[in-house]
């Protein structure tokens, strides 16, 4: 996707690209970080988020998995938090009946000097996560994650250690470091933990003047690319994925069963 700064456009675009999807047979759909939001600018974007129980967003994607029976990810939306002053970066999952399944809160925070004169501090708006998620789903365990929680490979070994095939990175990657970086770190996580990969992203220059890195990607358990939309703009790719491969990966490379106690000489 390319989110911009007004939410109703944003939920016209994701619901195209998500009929564009199920149309040509997709069973689980997975959508970009901020789906219903990017707005970078000081003060512009708080009076619009909600809490999760009044966004938009939310109400029209799970009106839409019901509608086409599919399962569905909204890589994420900003939400309000009752008693709080900063927001949660919160990725949904929602089942075929249009309700909810799984929520997760982002861990790890953006705050990082990128290059460019570009610098994010995520802490400052949003509370960070305080615990991962493993959903339940027809397909097996997915493993929930967002977008700068991909440099922080302990997170995916405790999720596919407890069970999960299947891991999400919805992300909105930054032009800089996503050139950079983007396609080495989705991969890894596949390799390194013997699971597929889904990871949409957000792509293109936006209206709130952020540039994000596009290229989304699907990855096998190992490491192989299935499917990428090779540039920034506004789209769907779509793969098959055999489950049996997740075992199969892990047979062959059991790091998962492998770990050691290291410990620093005295």
């Amino acid at each position: 996707m390319r989110s911009g700064v007004e939410i109703a456009p944003n939920i016209v675009a994701a619901s195209d690209l998500i009929r564009d999807a199920a149309g040509q047979g997709a069973q689980l759909v997975a959508t970009p970080e901020m789906t219903n939001l990017l707005d970078i600018r000081p003060g512009k974007a708080r009076p619009k988020i909600v809490p999760e129980a009044d966004d938009q967003t939310l109400g029209a994607m799970r009106g839409l998995a019901a509608e086409l029976g599919i399962w569905m990810l909204i890589g994420s939306i900003a939400v309000t938090l009752a008693g709080e002053d900063r927001l949660a970066n919160r990725s949904v999952l929602i089942a075929p009946d249009g309700s909810v399944r799984a929520r997760y809160d982002k861990i790890h925070m953006f705050d990082v000097e990128v290059g460019d004169g570009q610098s994010y501090r995520e802490s400052r708006a949003y509370r960070p996560g305080e615990r991962a998620v493993l959903a339940e789903t027809e397909f097996g365990k997915l493993g929930m994650t967002i977008c700068y929680d991909v440099r922080f490979p302990h997170l995916y070994r405790k999720l596919a250690q407890a069970g999960a095939g299947i891991l999400t990175i919805p992300a909105a990657f930054t032009r800089v470091t996503g050139k950079a970086h983007w396609h080495v770190l989705v991969r890894a996580r596949a390799i390194e933990t013997g699971s597929f990969v889904i990871a949409p992203a957000q792509g293109g220059k936006h209206e709130d003047g952020r540039e994000t890195f596009g290229h989304s990607l699907i990855v096998s358990p190992w490491g192989e690319v299935l499917a990428e939309k090779a540039d920034a703009e506004p789209g769907v790719i779509l793969a098959d994925l055999d489950l049996d491969a997740v075992a199969k990966a892990r047979r062959r490379i059991p790091s998962l069963g492998n770990d050691q106690d290291i410990r620093f000489k005295d």
